[in-house]
């Protein structure tokens, strides 16, 4: 299993230029070994330049004029360069502390990760195993599934519930905004995000 930020919906793909991934602690280390099929880590570079423009984005970060008023979300831009925020997302992938990710994504508080789903359909007790094995104990779960909340068998989100872990089911777009909430909020959030389908990203 390679030790690199995620990018790909497929996992393909190369090391992102210009930053080393962080070195993990041996405890979330050994946790991964044991994951199996349920997540991949691999990596490759950003968007090409010509594709982010023909691309339409949400950005969840304060613009250099929006810094000079009073909003919400200036108040909840990441005030700790050590919690993971979502700055956009778009319907291929999340910027997530200054790295593009493509595809499903995990975020938990010491790494990202490749999350091998495909739709809300593809979210299987096994998929969530990664959010309950980690110490420290992961306080909240908030899962993004798509342009629109789905309804997920209870019997999926029993396997984080019965352990104490709560979990939010939403919109991705709401789960981005929640997530980013929640960690400047200090709570020891994680979530698992699917890109929003085409057209269900609003100017």
């Amino acid at each position: 299993m390679r030790v690199l930020a995620p990018t790909t919906a497929r996992g393909r793909g190369a090391a992102l230029p210009g930053k080393a991934p962080p070195a993990l602690p041996v405890a979330l280390m050994a946790a991964l070994r044991s994951l199996g099929s349920a997540l991949v880590w691999r990596a490759r570079p950003a968007f090409p330049r010509s594709f982010r423009q023909s691309q339409r984005n949400h950005r969840l970060t304060p613009s250099d004029d929006e810094l000079l008023q009073k909003t919400t979300i200036h108040h909840l831009e990441r005030e700790s360069p050590n919690i993971m925020f979502i700055e956009n997302y778009t319907n291929f992938g999340f910027s997530i502390n200054g790295n593009t990710v493509v595809g499903p994504c995990a975020i938990l508080p010491e790494a990202i990760l490749q999350w091998n789903v495909g739709t809300y359909k593809d979210i299987i007790p096994d998929s969530l195993v990664l959010f309950y094995m980690l110490e420290p104990k992961i306080e909240i779960v908030v899962l993004g599934t798509g342009g629109k909340v789905e309804r997920l068998d209870p019997d999926v989100l029993k396997c984080l519930q019965q352990r104490g872990i709560a979990v939010e089911v939403q919109s991705t777009p709401n789960a981005c905004a929640t997530f980013n909430f929640l960690v400047s909020e200090r709570r020891v959030t994680a979530a698992g995000l699917i890109p929003p389908p085409p057209g269900t990203i609003s100017e």
